[in-house]
């Protein structure tokens, strides 16, 4: 299928991110939020976003242009059901990914292909929500998306090859590299990631290192270009943290459990860089570690 148009449910850090390299790669896109002011802000930061990549000569100022100019914004989600592909991108909560889907499958088109931005949910579950399990895959972008070059491709039990191969075709047009999983909890990146973040939660927790030596060590000694905590905070540690529950309840492990400490902290609401606090407090003009 040659997919011509791109409609992004979710206008948060990853959806202006998906509509940002959708636009730039010439893709009609229609982005859309329940909130006004979350899509406001969303085509503020897309601006703001390909600006800075035309200062570094990355684009030119006539690509920002037509860029800008295929994106629509939207509140309506049946707007959204007439692109040729169309990626939801919420908050990773299943509950709120299946009401969405549920809302948008009586708006769909009878071409669309709809796929999922989740880092960690069963794709094979959420494609039982709609009408074409066969036309529906994990289309996974690392966080920020203008800048990481892989994309996680999931087949649900149900997808079909040309489901497939037609979303294998839009990541090589965007300029990414595609990484196929299977469906399973986590999938790849997640898979061994989020784990890592969670044993160093777990070595903080128990008092082997604070949180300083824990992220210098990784860095300096497994040449990691941020550290584990560090990135936890950048991820988001309820992502972090509904990740880790995705992996223990599906997989039924132990080695999976969540960290106390990671439970504390986003009861705490010091979620990371979003919330001002995290294993890092935000608030001065450098970051200061928490412990």
């Amino acid at each position: 299928m040659d997919i011509k148009s791109v409609g992004v449910i979710g206008a948060g850090q990853m959806g202006n991110g998906i509509a940002h390299v959708m636009a730039l790669a010439g893709y009609d896109v229609t982005l859309n939020d329940l909130n006004p002011d979350a899509l406001a802000e969303a085509l503020g930061r897309i601006e703001k976003n390909m600006a800075r990549q035309v200062g570094k000569a990355q684009i030119t100022e006539a690509e920002m242009v037509a860029g800008l100019g295929r994106i629509t914004s939207t509140l309506d989600i049946a707007a959204v059901g007439q692109a040729d592909l169309v990626i939801e991108s919420a908050t990773e909560n299943e509950d709120i990914k299946n009401k969405i889907i549920e809302g948008l499958v009586p708006h769909l088109a009878e071409q669309s292909i709809v796929t999922s931005n989740t880092s960690s949910i069963s794709i094979t579950r959420l494609a039982s929500r709609t009408d074409r399990p066969e036309k529906f895959m994990g289309f996974h972008f690392m966080n920020p998306v203008p800048l990481m070059q892989l994309v996680e491709l999931i087949r649900g039990i149900a997808t079909d090859e040309e489901t497939y191969l037609s979303c294998l075709q839009v990541v090589e047009k965007i300029g990414k590299t595609a990484a196929s999983a299977e469906d399973f909890p986590g999938f790849i990146v997640n898979r061994i990631l989020v784990p890592m973040i969670n044993e160093a939660c777990y070595t903080l927790y128990e008092g082997v290192g604070n949180v300083a030596s824990i992220d210098n060590a990784m860095k300096l000694g497994a040449n990691h270009p941020m550290g584990p905590l560090q990135l936890a905070d950048f991820i988001g540690l309820d992502t972090c943290l509904a990740i880790m529950h995705v992996l223990h309840d599906g997989l039924a492990d132990t080695k999976y459990r969540p960290c106390p400490l990671l439970s504390k902290y986003v009861a705490a609401g010091w979620l990371g860089r979003k919330a001002g606090r995290g294993f890092y407090d935000y608030r001065g003009d450098v970051p200061v570690p928490t412990r």
